[in-house]
């Protein structure tokens, strides 16, 4: 058996805060627009076509709802782990930074500077969020070893996921990767002793078949 396992990253699909980029933590129930439920469809296909065999889920329910024609797709249960919730986001939770911006300045060009050492009022930590994810991840491969597996989750918890795995400060998440797109996947290897270096293969390629 290899010592390194790959792992598929995809964002849930587009909900109805997108428009406006409203901050969407763990605790908000946003639903999917039919938009993101298109995508998740289109998902699902690609995880037929891309043989994986294991769909990882946030228990929000965007992800699930993203999540579940893939597993369906395979003829899998879904596994739902509680350790890929999306960050909370405090005060900022339903705003968008426009709004923080207007009523709070200072504190949107503080989290702006360094979301770590900055975080929202009332805001999970991020080095909290990154160290739980990147936890997540690596236990999700060491229990689904030699199989192919795809994790379905957030927009941040992911990216701050990422940056602890590959031995990126967190507090760079924003600049290193500004943004995950909507059930595109990025493969990540990780290795199995727990603690190494990750490594990234891909990022935001888009899972929609090119038309033929």
């Amino acid at each position: 058996m290899s010592d390194r396992v790959s792992l598929w990253l995809a964002r849930h699909g587009e909900t109805v805060w997108h428009a406006e980029n409203r901050y969407a933590g763990g605790d908000s129930d946003i639903d999917l627009t039919s938009a993101g439920h298109e995508q998740a469809s289109d998902l699902g296909r690609w995880s037929l076509r891309h043989g994986i065999e294991v769909v990882v889920s946030s228990p929000v329910r965007r992800a699930q709802e993203t999540a579940q024609p893939s597993a369906s797709a395979i003829g899998a249960d879904l596994v739902v782990c509680p350790g890929l919730k999306e960050v909370a986001f405090g005060v900022a939770e339903g705003r968008t930074a426009a709004e923080i911006e207007s009523s709070d300045a200072a504190v949107m060009a503080a989290f702006r500077d360094d979301p770590v050492a900055n975080p929202f009022p009332g805001a999970e930590s991020a080095a909290d969020a990154a160290a739980r994810g990147a936890g997540t991840l690596r236990e999700i491969a060491a229990e689904h070893a030699g199989r192919k597996v795809l994790v379905v989750a957030h927009n941040t918890l992911l990216r701050l996921a990422l940056c602890e795995l590959l031995g990126i400060p967190p507090a760079q998440y924003r600049r290193v990767f500004p943004r995950l797109d909507n059930t595109a996947v990025a493969e990540v290897v990780v290795p199995l002793d727990g603690h190494g270096l990750a490594a990234l293969r891909s990022l935001n390629v888009p899972t929609r078949a090119a038309p033929t």
